[in-house]
C-alpha cells in the first residue's frame, strides 16, 4: 500500500462542536494562481496580483457546506461532491448583477465555521452556482431575497485553512 495505512484512532468527544456557518468568501477560481496543502491544511495561497476574495457574511442558522465522498471499489475511484448552501436577504439590483457574474465563474469558497474552522471547498476544479431562487415573499415578515446553491465535485474533502491566511484573504494579491 502506497500512503493509505492508518494513523489514528477516534474517540468520542465532549460534545463541544457547532453547526453552522458565520461568513463565506469567494473568489473567482482563475485568480487564485496556487494552493498548497500539507496533511490536509491549505499552508500556502497565492492569489493573483490584485486580486482578493469578496467577503459574504451569513445570517445565524441559514448556511452550510456540505460534503459525500463516494468511493467506488470496482473502479478504484474515489471523489468528494461539494455543496454549499446560503441565502441572501433583500433583493436588489447590485446584488441581482453579482449573483449574475457568480454564475458565470468557476468558484473557490471558504466557509468559516462557528468552531473557528475556515474549510476550502473547490480546490482543484471550482464550485460553480448551481441555482439561484428568488422570493419577494407574501407578507411583511416573510424573507425577501436570494438562495444560492454551489455546486462541484474534488478529488478529496476540503481542506482546512491556516489562520494566517484567513487574515489575508482580503489583502490584494502581489
Amino acid at each position: 500500500m502506497s500512503d493509505c495505512a492508518l494513523t489514528q484512532d477516534y474517540e468520542l468527544g465532549c460534545q463541544d462542536f457547532y453547526g453552522g456557518v458565520v461568513v463565506s468568501y469567494i473568489i473567482e477560481k482563475p485568480n487564485l494562481t496556487d494552493i498548497t496543502v500539507t496533511t490536509g491544511t491549505v499552508s500556502a495561497l497565492t492569489k493573483a496580483t490584485g486580486k482578493f476574495f469578496r467577503k459574504y457574511e451569513l445570517e445565524a442558522h441559514t448556511g452550510d457546506g456540505k460534503e459525500t465522498k463516494t468511493v467506488n471499489p470496482a473502479n478504484g475511484t474515489s471523489n468528494t461532491k461539494q455543496a454549499i448552501t446560503f441565502p441572501i436577504n433583500g433583493m436588489s439590483l447590485t446584488v441581482r448583477n453579482e449573483l449574475e457574474k457568480l454564475a458565470k465563474n468557476r468558484l473557490v469558497i471558504i466557509l468559516i465555521d462557528n468552531n473557528g474552522n475556515a474549510w476550502l471547498y473547490g480546490k482543484d476544479f471550482g464550485l460553480r452556482l448551481d441555482t439561484t431562487a428568488s422570493n419577494t415573499g407574501k407578507v411583511l415578515g416573510d424573507r425577501n431575497g436570494y438562495d444560492l446553491t454551489f455546486g462541484g465535485d474534488e478529488k478529496e474533502l476540503a481542506p482546512l485553512v491556516d489562520p494566517t491566511i484567513v487574515a489575508a484573504l482580503q489583502t490584494p494579491g502581489d
